[in-house]
């Protein structure tokens, strides 16, 4: 059996039952999935030493705690400093046209949506959205060309008008 192959058979082997495990430790069933994927990373990373380990499951296990505890701290430093710097501010706009908008803008292809972000909402030029998106500032130019139509034909007078319709 390849060494590479043995981090595939212990992590058939024992993901759930680490999961589980570092789920009690978290409490956090996504965080434990976290870790535990962290610690098999670790472990491809090096499959001739884990390969070679005694018990593989007890050291992911303690490579997962490390990983949880570590993300933990960090998490808690984090929250100290925001706590200082007092309530976050308000960014996100609430109102009926904007919801509308941003469903709108999901519907678009990944490169309109990007290019009509960076350039409309972010305020980038033209020239910076191409070095952002790695693409010339042609390609920025017909993206946001056929994202504003898309939109325009997405988001309709109608539409926008039913939104902000309000009724007592």
């Amino acid at each position: 059996m390849s060494r590479e192959s043995v981090v595939g058979e212990v992590y058939s082997g024992c993901f759930r039952r680490l999961v589980v495990q570092l789920y009690a430790v978290t409490g956090d069933l996504n965080e434990a999935q976290e870790a535990v994927q962290e610690a098999f990373i670790r472990a491809l990373n090096s499959p001739r030493r884990f390969a070679d380990l005694d018990n593989p499951e007890a050291w992911l296990r303690r490579v997962a705690v490390n990983v949880a505890r570590s993300r933990h701290r960090r998490r808690r430093t984090l929250d100290t400093l925001l706590r200082r710097l007092g309530p976050p501010p308000v960014v996100a706009d609430m109102s009926p046209d904007h919801v509308a908008l941003m469903t709108a803008m999901r519907a678009l292809p990944l490169g309109q949506r990007h290019a009509l972000a960076l350039h409309y909402l972010a305020d980038l030029p033209v020239d910076e959205v191409a070095r952002s998106l790695g693409v010339s500032a042609g390609t920025v130019k017909s993206r946001l060309s056929r994202g504003r139509r898309a939109l325009a034909l997405l988001l309709t007078d109608s539409t926008l008008a039913g939104s902000t319709d309000v009724r007592s």
